[in-house]
């Protein structure tokens, strides 16, 4: 069975509309993602850090769960599990502020065996962090000599926008390992100051990855890739209760359609046909869609049955 390995950070969301609290769980971007891909027999392996205190226990024990691989987890004693909290708009999207107490020593993990056509997800701040890098780098060297699929979601949030100068020769490190780059219309306004995407593709994408989704909320999504592939995608209708757990379901229903589909990183860098991104990129928006209408950061378990 191919294996889905996904590095990021854990934290505890806690999410406001109208300044109360309306719900609380744990979160994080490609964390957001394995939970939802666990729930569909997926068996993801999680490498990331956590704190030794109670929302860490908790963390974790949803993780277990969930069936998730949490043997490559480091667990810290000096310092605290992060908290994330998302105020909610109007739109139900999500304004955040974070509160993190990291000890010195970061992600002392043991590498796990990566084959030839594993998919690695990194993505967000975590994929950035200069305390982290060195080691995540580490992971996708391997991954890249065992020709694994790396897929990098941008998740580039307002708050970092000050530090983009800084930053930008390591993001631009990630584009040149990852074999997808996925990216929202906010991701790239906030490194780029840009919103077209096809100047986006062949401005700061294309030079290191063929293939290219970026996503624009309720308008849809836009794919470019190989042999000069651009297709739109539709955004279904939906009365959103939460845009939290989106761009990560989104990310679990990519992974998810590859590993269906049966796409190998030789076949990615050749071409997927459009008929095949088409039911990849429809799981992607089922996903995406379902987890707007819920307060929850991943898809329920009783509509992960529907594709299983």
């Amino acid at each position: 069975m191919r294996k889905i390995i996904g590095v990021g950070e854990t934290v505890f969301d806690i999410i406001f509309k109208d300044n109360q609290p309306i719900s609380a769980k744990p979160g994080g971007s490609v964390y957001n993602a394995l939970i939802s891909l666990g729930r569909l027999n997926m068996q993801p392996i999680f490498i990331s850090e956590i704190g030794d205190d109670r929302i860490g226990e908790i963390i974790k024990s949803f993780l277990d769960e969930n069936q998730i691989e949490t043997k490559y987890i480091y667990s810290y004693d000096r310092g605290k599990t992060p908290l994330a909290l998302a105020f909610l708009d109007e739109k139900q999207n999500a304004d955040y502020l974070f509160y993190k107490d990291y000890p010195a020593d970061r992600l002392d993990y043991i590498m796990p065996r990566i084959d030839p056509d594993d998919i690695i997800i990194i993505g967000s701040y975590f994929a950035l962090n200069p305390v982290l890098h060195d080691r995540l780098v580490d992971l996708l060297n391997f991954a890249q000599e065992r020709r694994a699929i790396i897929y990098y979601d941008v998740n580039f949030r307002k708050s970092h926008i000050n530090d983009v100068g800084h930053l930008m020769p390591t993001i631009l490190d990630n584009f040149e390992y990852a074999d997808i780059i996925k990216g929202s219309e906010e991701d790239f306004m906030n490194i780029y100051g840009e919103d077209d995407p096809p100047q986006i593709y062949k401005d700061h994408i294309s030079f290191y990855s063929k293939n290219f989704i970026y996503t624009m909320g309720e308008n849809g999504a836009r794919l470019f890739g190989p042999n000069n592939l651009d297709k739109q995608y539709a955004s279904k209708t939906i009365v959103p209760k939460s845009t939290v757990g989106a761009g990560d379901n989104f990310n679990a229903g990519i992974i998810f359609g590859l590993i269906k589909e049966n796409v190998t990183r030789e076949e990615l860098i050749n071409g997927i046909s459009q008929e095949k991104w088409d039911r990849i990129i429809n799981y992607a928006i089922e996903f995406s869609s379902y987890v707007c209408t819920t307060l929850d950061n991943y898809i329920s378990k009783d509509f992960a049955e529907k594709f299983i």
